[in-house]
């Protein structure tokens, strides 16, 4: 169904927002890799809630465990389990929505799919679901880091009319980290704290842009139709709670170029054929060529404000609602890691892959 992502590493979410427990079984991983929850823990404490006054204050430690596919330090090559308890869940908080439809929510489409929905926080809506992406993307960054030199960096680009410069060739995790927005442009990141900030005490919300990076990347990964790399990325970042704008490369803005303008000039440094600008965003004809993937995910403001607005309750009747309890007024701070997820997984499917059809990446 729904819940699988993923051909040759696989990964399955399980877990609502309000229930017991949230997590992940990733199937796939090559054997003999080394892992912990040093590795995993670092990634889910940058999803976590709870972080800066920025983002929702629902507290949850998100301490994950590892339930199986790991002996003595090492993958096994059998499903890795992956669980996180809730410890901070507040039903009582989603009482007023029981029977009442969020605008721009989940509620309502969940209700007219299945007949029934948990209005506890959204169950499976909520992008508490995430933290199994999160968690199994600690396990791929590994896979791409030690066996094809991969790595994947993404920050805040954007938040509502706010526009960071980013050199997406350079920027580094450290300057990803240094302040609670995620935006490398320090000057920038400030101001986007400031509107954030206006926005939650106003009892709104703003959308904004992640960028991501991954740099290292094999020429080759990719298919040459339906499991394009760009698609396949795509189906991956837009599949994130709120996400509802994706580009590679020059996306959108290529639009307004000639083709002489964007093509990307070849030429050869060393033996490895390179390209002098990188419009494609890295990758060409659905495959990787080599150079950067650069991608661009847009969120739209979180559904859930604390101002009155029109709805209907569950039999159609009109009425109001207003938010209450804990929500992020702007997701893009928490996003960083998952957009970083969900281009890791992808790649790491990939890579497996090739590695697969030709015997090499």
């Amino acid at each position: 169904m729904g819940n699988t992502f993923g051909h040759m590493f696989r990964i399955t979410t399980w877990g609502e927002s309000h229930g017991d427990a949230v997590g992940v079984v990733i199937d796939g991983c090559p054997p003999g890799l080394e892992l912990s929850l040093d590795d995993i823990q670092p990634e889910l404490d940058r999803r976590k809630p709870g972080q800066s006054r920025i983002t929702t204050q629902r507290r949850e430690s998100d301490r994950a465990e590892i339930l199986s596919g790991v002996f003595e330090g090492l993958t096994l090559g059998t499903p890795i389990m992956i669980g996180v308890w809730n410890e901070d869940a507040r039903g009582k908080d989603y009482e007023h929505m029981r029977t009442k439809f969020r605008p721009s929510h989940a509620d309502y489409s969940y209700m007219a799919k299945y007949g029934l929905r948990n209005w506890k926080g959204g169950g499976r809506a909520s992008a508490r679901e995430t933290i199994g992406r999160v968690a199994a993307a600690a396990v791929a960054k590994k896979v791409l880091a030690q066996q094809f030199g991969v790595e994947v960096v993404g920050y805040v680009k954007q938040v509502s009319t706010l526009h960071a410069v980013v050199d997406p060739d350079t920027v580094t995790l450290a300057e990803v980290e240094s302040n609670i927005v995620r935006c490398p442009d320090q000057d920038m990141a400030v101001r986007m704290i400031e509107r954030i900030d206006e926005a939650r005490k106003d009892g709104d919300t703003l959308g904004g842009v992640v960028e991501a990076v991954a740099r290292g990347v094999p020429p080759g990964l990719g298919e040459p139709v339906f499991d394009k790399l760009e698609a396949d990325l795509g189906k991956a970042v837009l599949s994130l709670p709120a996400c509802k704008g994706f580009e590679v490369g020059s996306g959108f803005g290529g639009v307004t170029m000639t083709g002489s303008q964007h093509n990307d000039a070849y030429y050869n440094e060393d033996g490895r054929v390179r390209t002098r600008t990188n419009h494609s965003g890295g990758i060409q004809g659905g495959i990787s060529i080599g150079e950067n993937i650069i991608i661009r995910a847009a969120f739209k403001p979180v559904a859930t404000i604390m101002k009155s607005q029109e709805t209907v309750d569950i039999e159609g009747n009109p009425t109001t609602l207003e938010g209450r309890g804990r929500h992020d007024p702007c997701v893009l701070p928490r996003a960083v890691p998952m957009v970083e997820a969900m281009m890791a997984l992808v790649l790491v499917d990939h890579a497996i892959r090739q590695r697969g059809q030709r015997g090499e990446v």
